[in-house]
């Protein structure tokens, strides 16, 4: 039996399809990553998920759960982070963590001990008596994490729980949810920084409400073993940007800082066979093309192109 199994869910705001035929599954101890830009869906999704928004159809299914039956009852078996962390800003960490501690029907020497592991844990010790306001935000993320697991769940939905922290937070963030899953319990989360993709077990692409890839990182990344990826630079920017605005039937550009990205449709396209192609359309003498290694956001891109474009 999956920790989480999702199959035809649909969710309309009038006219409007917010989420389109979305299947998952996820295992007891596997990450499973949720990307997409800002408004493809996710929130909606993860909403559903734990019985906070009902769906137009289809089947929920968590920890054992049918969630559009029973959306009450699944809240016993899982973890919930926001992106907003949900914490009272105005109470203590502890004051915080004594309050949903009692939502969660935990008092006495059983809160306490789990006080002290998720202080321990979490390296927040220390910060007990200071006010959630004055906190960092690495410590008010870590504090929202381990409130989502004070009961002990077997499954945790955390939405965005990266955002607006800066690089080091986030690494040790990934560090804690790696330990996590080697622990068995099952993480669904969504992101939309791409690269913290590699640290999942299974990633899913939503775009529009629309899954439109899925597997492992390596799996998604093997588009590009026989169509290769190349670095491009025309040399100033205009001439990139206008590249990028072209459409060409040997492949596809996209804009990736000052360079280009381009993703050939040609099988085991080289270097200087590529670079006398552009030629054709651009008369420099210096052209720069190197073979590289594809990213995620990559992958995505070449994705959203092949089945939007």
């Amino acid at each position: 039996m999956y920790a989480i199994e999702v199959e035809n869910l649909t969710k309309r705001f009038g006219n409007f399809v917010a989420v389109d035929n979305v299947e998952i599954k996820v295992k007891q101890g596997e990450i499973f990553g949720f990307l997409g830009a800002n408004g493809a869906g996710k929130t909606t999704t993860i909403k559903m998920l734990i019985g906070l928004l009902p769906p137009t159809i289809g089947k929920i299914v968590v920890g054992g759960v049918d969630v559009v039956k029973y959306p009450q009852k699944v809240k016993e078996k899982i973890g919930y982070m926001s992106q907003k962390f949900s914490l009272y800003n105005d109470l203590t960490v502890e004051e915080n963590l004594n309050f949903f501690g009692r939502i969660y029907g935990l008092s006495g020497k059983r809160l306490e001990a789990l006080k002290s592991e998720l202080f321990e844990k979490f390296g927040i010790s220390g910060y007990e008596k200071h006010l959630t306001k004055e906190i960092p935000t690495g410590i008010k993320q870590k504090l929202a994490l381990g409130i989502s697991l004070l009961h002990k769940p077997k499954i945790v939905f955390l939405d965005e729980p990266t955002s607006g922290t800066d690089p080091i937070s986030r690494r040790n963030f990934w560090e804690i949810i790696q330990e996590l899953a080697k622990e068995g319990i099952a993480v669904f989360v969504t992101t939309h920084y791409l690269e913290e993709a590699e640290y999942c077990n299974t990633i899913s692409l939503i775009h529009q409400g629309k899954i439109v890839a899925n597997g492992s990182p390596t799996e998604l990344k093997r588009i590009f073993e026989d169509y290769p990826l190349f670095e491009v630079d025309f040399g100033m920017p205009e001439v990139n940007f206008d590249f990028a605005s072209q459409k060409f039937d040997f492949g596809e550009f996209a804009i990736f800082g000052s360079k280009l990205h381009f993703s050939s449709k040609i099988k085991q396209l080289g270097e200087s066979e590529l670079r006398e192609r552009l030629r054709k359309f651009y008369s420099a003498s210096e052209i720069s093309v190197r073979k590289i290694t594809p990213s995620l956001e990559d992958v995505f891109i070449n994705f959203i192109q092949s089945k939007y474009a």
